[in-house]
């Protein structure tokens, strides 16, 4: 198959964010901080400081980097000093001051400053226990809190220049979907499909490619399945999760197809799994609570008796990384808004048999309908 990028079309054209653009996100989130009751927050490489300050470094290392940002108070990212030409150069260097330091040297003393010293902190999930534990013997007095548990919605509530990029990568994904359809799969292993989609998605304009499950038959009832060495037969049902970031939002989107024709029972669970996930996408409106896209899309399962095994929860949160708040499960009372972009992908799990998921990523909008951003068809295709 050829990995030849296909032409990108006018209309997808994606102007890049601005300085300014991260000088509000880093305002919002320290005054985020505040409605929150905390000094402020500190960030570690990854996808909180992307989404912030456009920086990422090219290795995360055990020197120290981090945004403190904090209501009232210029944001600082610190830096070790040879990091620090790599570091000016990120798009919303110019919303914030770098502050570098040099090996030989205390980056907690560093940092210490610029730290309410009895202050309680949001701290990025993925921070390295080193570098906190570094902070707190620095500042006794501080105390931190993830910041998912702090500030879930951090990131959670997209502007439209966000919503272009996820949409993008939907169709982006929905042209790898219907190249996959013209592939053979009977007689071939599921890591040979999965390299068929992965290169589908960096052809179609992914930069990365962050999954590509192929469960065939029995596999298919393991929804984190690896693609493996099974070779994939006549009669199997194939469940297709893949996905990946472009234009550095991500993709995520599943199908379940069939190799020759399915049986009457194949039919009607995946029939039933189209039902639920139309279901969950009809519960999307603003003000109503995440769970409830869950219960539309359970409720349907459930009722037709299949729902010990819908095994997980409807959906998760989509952005800068393919998984993150909010999600849709049961106990998550938070309000849907306008702009939140998340997965709704019910799917019943036969042990041993095959299994069936169907997901689209949508977002609300403002008119109170639920948006698709994956449109291929939901009916189960056919294949070879």
């Amino acid at each position: 198959m050829s990995s030849t990028p296909a032409p990108e079309p006018a209309s997808e054209a994606i102007a890049p964010f601005t300085a300014d653009d991260y000088r509000a996100r880093m305002a919002r989130a320290a005054e985020s901080a505040a409605d929150a009751g905390l000094a402020g927050i500190v960030v570690a490489p990854g996808p909180d400081l992307v989404y912030l300050t456009g920086y990422q470094p090219t290795a995360i290392t055990e020197r120290l980097t981090v945004l403190v940002l904090a209501a009232g108070q210029e944001p600082v990212l610190v830096v070790p000093t040879l990091e620090a030409p790599d570091a000016e150069k990120a798009a919303g260097a110019a919303a914030l001051t770098l502050r570098d330091w040099t090996d030989g040297k205390d980056p907690y003393a560093v940092t210490a400053p610029l730290l309410d010293a009895g202050g309680r902190f949001g701290i990025s999930d993925n921070a390295w226990a080193m570098h906190l534990l570094g902070l707190q013997q620095a500042l006794p007095g501080t105390s931190y809190v993830s910041l998912t548990a702090a500030l879930p919605m951090l990131r959670g509530v997209k502007d439209a220049h966000e919503l272009a990029r996820i949409a993008a990568a939907g169709a982006a994904a929905d042209r790898a979907y219907g190249e996959i359809l013209k592939v053979r799969f009977a007689g071939r292993k599921e890591t040979d499909v999965a390299a068929d989609l992965a290169g589908l998605l960096l052809r179609f304009g992914h930069s990365q490619v962050d999954f590509t499950v192929v469960g065939s038959g029995p596999n298919g009832a393991n929804p984190h399945h690896e693609a493996g060495d099974r070779v994939i037969e006549h009669g199997d049902m194939v469940v297709l999760d893949f996905g990946g970031l472009k234009h550095g939002y991500g993709s995520d989107t599943t199908r379940t197809v069939h190799v020759g024709e399915p049986t009457a029972e194949e039919r009607r669970v995946h029939d039933l799994v189209r039902e639920a996930q139309q279901a969950g996408f009809e519960a999307v409106r603003p003000g109503v609570a995440c769970q409830e896209v869950d219960r539309a899309a359970r409720e349907v399962i459930t009722d037709a008796g299949y729902g010990e095994y819908f095994i997980h929860r409807t959906g998760h949160g989509i952005g800068v990384t393919t998984h993150e708040p909010p999600y849709m499960i049961e106990g998550e009372e938070l309000p849907i808004v306008p702009g939140m972009c998340f997965s709704i992908e019910p799917g019943v799990y036969l042990p041993g048999r095959f299994g069936v998921r169907i997901e689209d990523i949508v977002t609300a909008t403002d008119d109170g309908a639920g948006r698709r951003f994956n449109n291929t068809p939901h009916e189960m295709a056919l294949v070879e």
